[in-house]
């Protein structure tokens, strides 16, 4: 027999299935890959709800949780990017030669560098869009308004740009 807290995020689980499974299939997941998302999803519900508040989590939140879990599946299969410092920019992967690599490198790390000193609050909507996410994508995992996500992401693309000018990247002003 299970214990009440296993039994309690089956419940959960169970309640928010669907949610899950349209989380996995959005970013285009195998059946096993939303198997592991389902198991991801359990485990960090346990750790963020704790015992007494698991039963009270909402579609909702488990659907985020989902998303979440998805994309950091996503980011491990392609190759072990942490969640917490993204690369921006995929070039190296696309270059012909060592010198082509090196240079797309190079911008990558100014890029990710620029972005980090932009305001807190801008950095995920802006690092999300350079990743490819379209503003609703990022609103409705964010959970955020439209409105929202698109202030933010237009004043973090204006701080990114005036950031890369800073360092010399970017048109020519001349």
């Amino acid at each position: 027999m299970a214990d009440p807290l296993s039994r309690a995020l089956d419940d959960v689980v169970s309640r928010a299935a669907a949610a899950v499974r349209q989380a996995g299939w959005r970013f285009g997941l195998s059946p096993d890959e939303v198997d592991e998302v389902f198991q991801d999803v359990r485990i960090r519900l346990w750790n963020a709800r704790g015992s007494e508040q698991i039963s009270e989590t909402s579609s909702s939140y488990v659907y985020k949780t989902a998303a979440s879990a998805a994309l950091d599946l996503i980011r491990r299969r392609r190759g072990g990017l942490p969640t917490d410092s993204l690369d921006v920019v995929d070039a190296p992967a696309r270059a012909h030669n060592p010198e082509q690599s090196l240079a797309a490198m190079e911008l990558g790390r100014a890029v990710n560098a620029a972005v980090d000193t932009i305001p807190v609050t801008r950095r995920p909507v802006v690092r999300m869009y350079l990743m490819g996410y379209p503003r609703e994508e990022i609103a409705a995992l964010m959970g955020w308004t439209e409105a929202k996500t698109r202030n933010l992401l237009y004043r973090g693309l204006a701080d990114l740009r005036q950031a890369l000018t800073a360092r010399g990247i970017g048109p020519s002003t001349a």
